[in-house]
This record gives structure tokens, sequence and C-alpha cells, in this order.
């Protein structure tokens, strides 16, 4: 059987940078996976998250991504396709994200690694929350990363109705 995971990437202090944390608390929440899949809020750890490539045959990160595009866009990068966008590392664990992959790269046994990424609209500012752009396409990203997980032959069942105001709340606590 393999092994997938959802890695959460982002900082919650720094307003959408933490999209992809939000997400995966979303998911968490909301959600029963059959075969499982394991759930976890990576926020700021980048290079921290190399363990997770060669122990996974699946990692689904989802992040906000620094591209010059409307904000809440939603991109579905395999791990290749994202070593060659240049200009988007725009945060510190943007850029450890990408040296981890590419270290991952030199590992016998790597996982398949996609990342979901949603444009941000501010992710400077000291603030826990997300802008309403982003708050707007949450469902669509949510939906994104729902298909590609159906798409391994993975059943997703709703079990909770937990709306995205109620998981910021709870991490501003």
């Amino acid at each position: 059987m393999r092994k997938n995971i959802i890695i959460g990437i982002g900082n919650i202090l720094f307003h959408d940078d933490g999209v992809g944390v939000y997400a995966a608390l979303y998911l968490e929440k909301n959600f029963i996976f059959d075969p499982v899949l394991e759930i976890i809020d990576g926020g700021t750890m980048g290079m921290g998250l190399l363990e997770y490539i060669s122990e996974y045959d699946n990692i689904f990160l989802i992040d906000s991504i620094s591209i010059d595009d409307t904000i809440g866009s939603i991109y579905t990068l395999p791990s290749d396709e994202l070593l060659e966008l240049d200009g988007f590392k725009n945060s510190a664990h943007e850029v450890e994200v990408v040296d981890m992959i590419r270290t991952a790269s030199l590992l016998d046994k790597r996982a398949d690694i996609t990342l979901f990424g949603m444009v941000p609209k501010d992710i400077d500012r000291v603030d826990i929350g997300l802008s309403d752009d982003i708050k707007n396409n949450f469902a669509i990203l949510i939906n994104t990363v729902i298909d590609s997980i159906q798409n391994l032959d993975i059943k997703v069942t709703r079990k909770n109705n937990f709306l995205l105001e109620d998981i910021i709340k709870e991490k501003k606590c």
C-alpha cells in the first residue's frame, strides 16, 4: 500500500502566508480518507521536511506561492516544474522548500511531490487570518487538492462541516 501525506506549509503569523496550514487543518477536520492519508502542519520547517521524502510515496504540499499573477490564483505544480520557476521565492520557507526538494532529488527513494500553491495578497503584515481574496478561493484550493487525492484511488468522505473561519479562530487561540 502506498503511503501518502498532506503537508500544510506557511507561517500563520504573516496573514496569507498561512493558507497552507489552514488548508491542511481544514482537510483534517472535515474529511476522512480511505486508505488513511496523514496530514501535518509543516509550518516553516523547510529542510526539516526532508525526512518525509523517503518515507512517503506521495507528498502534497499546500502553501502560498509568490508568483506574479492574480491574487487567489491556484497552481498545481509537480516538484520538477516548481524547481524551474524563478522569482517566486519571497519568503524564507519558500526558499527552504525548494532547497529541500533539490536535496531530495539526490536520494535513492524519493516521494512524488506536488505543490498546491495559492497566490497571496499579503505575506508581510503580521496578522493571523487570511485576506478576503484568499478566503473567496479557499474552497477551490480544497477541491483541487481533493481531486488529486481521489486520482490516487483514495476515497474522500466528508465527516464534519467546520468553516474556514472556525479553523482560523482556533489558530488565534
